[in-house]
């Protein structure tokens, strides 16, 4: 489409974009590699989650403070170091879980663990340092929504290819080779990142040590961001609901190889989604609108419950798929658009918190209530999405009325 080869011919932005997905590529390898070698190191599949699941919860949770140091050193000075300590984690990990000939019983799961929580300490936030970039590249609103939109769909992509390339990997080597890739990819594609010529919008602090204390205390907490977080987390909990919902409907309707493809069609959904909000001028203001996809897609869940078949719930999940990008590619941009230029990067980081956060949780809800409420839980899992646009619609219109 043509607004989105402006975007890509935008000077700079090609070259800054593909650095920025060469190392977001890492982050649809990682989980997976971890958790292969985890899994043939220690024996123990107990042991390769509790690694994936610490490794998860400190990267999500600790990501709007590795954001904040972005914008307050920049990329050069903060995303770097991140990425050389984080991809040096990840080569030990890979040491410790290779295979020795004549071992012994496996790697300590402390070990593990503790090396899992490191790494997970230390991921770079390129997604967010990435929507900063193209917030400096397109100073026009319209075309920074497509970037924002272009830049969700390929994220989507590359979460789906990773787990493609590790099984390649692993059919000609052993799991480590996946998580010594996944350090490789993560370096390069930071320090290309790191590289771009592209302004980055630093904090600068005062000239007084007290006021730039409270000048750092201000700035580091964006306000604000309610709506666009709560959106992202309600968006988060659907999806996260829904994955584990898929598997258990494709089982019960003994067709559980049916799932991948479900999931898929939530894919192409959201991708097919994505691309068409962006090339589209909108008149109407974001948060509305937000609150009005916000809605469809909740809606859209709760008509899946309504499915006969593996057939018809792919396409309700094709349908709900493609709310999903404009939702996240709108959060964004109310995100981008709320936030102090040099504090956008940690803005973006807590919208990408809360959809990850939000996933994890939707999918322990839905894991507690699928044996004893199969019937009631997609609409369970509309639920966040439904109360997200009504939430948000009326905060709106008290905020008209004042």
């Amino acid at each position: 489409m043509h607004s989105y080869a402006a975007v890509l011919r935008t000077p700079h932005a090609l070259s800054t974009f593909g650095a920025a997905l060469l190392g977001r590529l890492s982050y649809g390898t990682v989980s997976l590699s971890l958790a292969l070698a985890a899994k043939k190191a220690s024996g123990s599949l107990a042991v390769a989650g509790t690694a994936l699941a610490l490794f998860g919860a400190t990267s999500v949770v600790l990501s709007p403070v590795r954001a904040a140091l972005v914008d307050r050193y920049g990329p050069r000075r903060a995303l770097v170091p991140m990425a050389v300590v984080y991809a040096a984690l990840l080569t030990v990990f890979a040491l410790v879980t290779r295979d020795h000939p004549g071992a012994g019983a496996g790697t300590s799961a402390v070990t593990l663990g503790t090396l899992a929580v490191c790494a997970g300490a230390c991921t770079p936030p390129l997604g967010p340092t990435m929507r900063t970039l193209w917030s400096q590249l397109m100073p026009d609103r319209r075309m920074l929504q497509r970037a924002y939109s272009l830049d969700g769909v390929a994220e989507e992509l590359l979460l789906v290819a990773g787990p493609l390339l590790v099984g390649i990997l692993v059919a000609y080597a052993e799991p480590a080779a996946g998580v010594a890739v996944s350090a490789a990819l993560v370096l390069v594609g930071t320090v290309a990142l790191a590289l771009s010529p592209v302004p980055f919008p630093v904090r600068r602090g005062s000239g007084r040590r007290g006021s730039a204390r409270r000048e750092r205390t201000t700035r580091t907490r964006p306000r604000g961001l309610g709506q666009p977080v709560l959106a992202a987390a309600g968006v988060g909990l659907c999806l996260g609901g829904l994955d584990l919902l898929a598997i258990a409907f494709t089982e019960e309707q003994h067709r559980p190889g049916a799932v991948a493809w479900i999931l898929a069609a939530l894919s192409a959904g959201s991708a097919v989604g994505g691309l068409a909000y962006g090339a589209v001028s909108w008149r109407s203001a974001a948060r509305p609108r937000l609150a009005l996809i916000c809605a469809a897609l909740g809606a859209a869940l709760a008509a899946a419950g309504l499915a006969p078949n593996v057939y018809a719930l792919g396409a309700a999940a094709a349908v709900a798929g493609l709310f999903v990008a404009p939702a996240l590619t709108t959060a964004y941009l109310i995100a981008d658009e709320t936030a102090a230029p040099d504090a956008r990067t940690q803005a973006g980081a807590w919208v990408n918190t809360a959809v990850n956060a939000g996933s994890s949780g939707g999918t322990a809800l839905v894991g507690v209530l699928v044996g004893r409420l199969p019937s009631l839980c997609f609409v369970l899992v509309a639920a966040p999405a439904l109360v997200c646009a009504a939430v948000t619609l009326h905060g709106e219109n008290h905020r008209k009325r004042h």
